[in-house]
């Protein structure tokens, strides 16, 4: 299945953390097996509304996409993870398709404005 996972780090991080936050989830989507298309890296955006993380309000974050394929368990572990990490504002995990009819045009990238950001 094909999963599309939109993570918003804390602002003011090092570009080398964020780096960190998406390979430390592509190793587990590869560890159970499954396969990263694409990551992108949005840059940092103000939130749709003020999130509030560790005691602090943040009204901005740092956007990443990571497109995967791997069975529906792995998402399960993707979510703990990223629960867990301090660093991360928030997380969105969708799954794109199942069928290969649904997700053959999708690419590995998701560009900021582009088609297959809406998606």
């Amino acid at each position: 299945m094909l999963y599309e996972l939109i993570g918003v780090v804390r602002p003011g991080r090092q570009l080398s953390e964020i780096k960190e936050i998406a390979r430390t989830t592509g190793n587990l989507v590869l560890t159970s097996g499954g396969v990263v298309r694409g990551i992108s890296n949005w840059g940092t955006f103000l939130l749709p509304h003020p999130a509030k993380k560790l005691g602090a309000t943040y009204h901005a974050g740092h956007y990443f996409i990571l497109r995967f394929d791997a069975a529906p368990k792995t998402q399960h572990v993707v979510r703990r993870t990223l629960g867990l990490d301090p660093r991360l504002l928030r997380y969105s995990l969708v799954k794109m398709g199942s069928k290969l009819e649904e997700i053959s045009d999708v690419a590995g990238r998701a560009e900021w404005g582009g088609g297959e950001a809406g998606r």
